[in-house]
């Protein structure tokens, strides 16, 4: 089977602004027709890598190639590639088509070709009846819409997105999540997506990038970032989970024999670059069952239970005092036990992982 197509490379670059490093020797290889996350909290590097691949930051160091060429030294006008912003920047005194024509125009496209590709992603983004209206006619969501069709009008090679869904209420965010997803299948080019919202990242992306300080810590698809990561900084930023204090006996062949709280071993998988010593066990809060004390890989006193709709909340602390949490469904919490009650703790087969700090 052939290797996919890579449409950008991002090869150890580095940002400084003055003594401040903004990214440090990030690489990354963005396949054709692949929706790719930049994933981190504020501050990370994410928006100031989108931003060098637009060619809006130069790089102190490093190269930016689409589809090996480089782009170091090309202007952003240059560059195959269009961005849409959070703020969405839309003419207000022109209507939806006027908008999209306007950079077809400015790229010399004849009236007739560039009306002729108005049409066709205003009916992509499912906008055609609206496109003799305003901006200000428009819902938050439609003008979205209207900015996403603009950006993909002169038929980019790869379209950035810099947190476009934040200036939306959570219903409508999460409705346009699936279109966006949708329109990136359908015209099939690459799709580099900047979020700090994790749900986000989740439910849309083909892999993801995960960003701290400047650097990437880690690369994959939804489920290997989730229920996979390599270090404390993943396992902790991706969902919930819980990070026990655990003390590491032996690592042989990925697996990692540990003591756990209550002097309890437990064979896990583990991360790579982990030695004998103290250690951190990742466990996401519904790999975990309850039992009977003496049935479980760890016992704790439940302290408190949250009502969550779909699942409720268990609230434990363990016996050396480290708290946990515990996540059950609904169906199964006929036998909720009682606040002060001590359990047992049942980890899933696989569920539980020994990470790289």
């Amino acid at each position: 089977m052939a290797s996919p197509e890579i449409a950008v490379s991002v090869d150890q670059v580095v940002k400084r602004y003055g003594n401040v490093t903004a990214l440090n020797g990030v690489s990354l290889d963005i396949r054709e027709n692949e929706f790719f996350t930049l994933l981190g909290p504020s501050g990370c590097g994410k928006t100031t890598l989108l931003r060098a691949i637009a060619g809006f930051e130069d790089v102190t160091e490093g190269h930016i190639r689409l589809k090996g060429q480089d782009l170091v030294d090309q202007p952003p006008f240059k560059r195959p590639v269009n961005t849409v912003f959070q703020q969405y920047a839309l003419f207000p005194h022109m209507s939806v088509t006027e908008n999209v024509l306007f950079g077809l125009l400015r790229k010399s496209w004849s009236r007739q070709d560039a009306e002729r590709r108005a049409q066709d992603v205003l009916e992509l983004v499912q906008l055609s009846d609206f496109a003799d209206r305003k901006p200000g006619q428009l819902s938050g969501g439609q003008q979205q819409r209207v900015a996403l069709a603009r950006a993909l009008a002169p038929r980019p090679e790869v379209l950035l997105l810099d947190e476009p869904l934040s200036a939306l209420d959570l219903k409508l965010r999460q409705a346009v999540r699936m279109e966006l997803k949708a329109i990136q299948r359908e015209t099939g080019i690459a799709f580099i997506f900047v979020t700090h919202d994790q749900e986000e990242a989740l439910t849309m992306s083909d892999r993801i990038a995960v960003m701290s300080a400047g650097h990437v810590q880690q690369v994959g698809t939804p489920k290997e970032i989730y229920e996979t990561p390599v270090n404390r900084f993943v396992a902790d930023f991706i969902g919930e989970t819980n990070l026990l204090d655990v003390q590491v006996l032996s690592v042989t062949g990925g697996l990692a024999q540990v003591l756990m709280p209550g002097n309890r071993n437990f064979k896990c998988p583990a991360a790579a670059v982990v030695n004998a010593g103290p250690g951190h066990l990742s466990v996401r809060p519904e790999r975990i069952s309850v039992c009977a004390e003496a049935a479980g890989d760890l016992s704790a006193t439940v302290i408190d239970h949250t009502y969550l709709g779909t699942d409720i909340q268990l609230h434990v602390k363990l016996v050396d005092g480290e708290a946990m949490s515990v996540r059950l469904q609904n169906a199964e919490t006929t036998l909720m036990p009682e606040t002060g009650v001590v359990v047992g703790l049942s980890l899933e087969a696989g569920a539980a992982r020994l990470l790289a700090d």
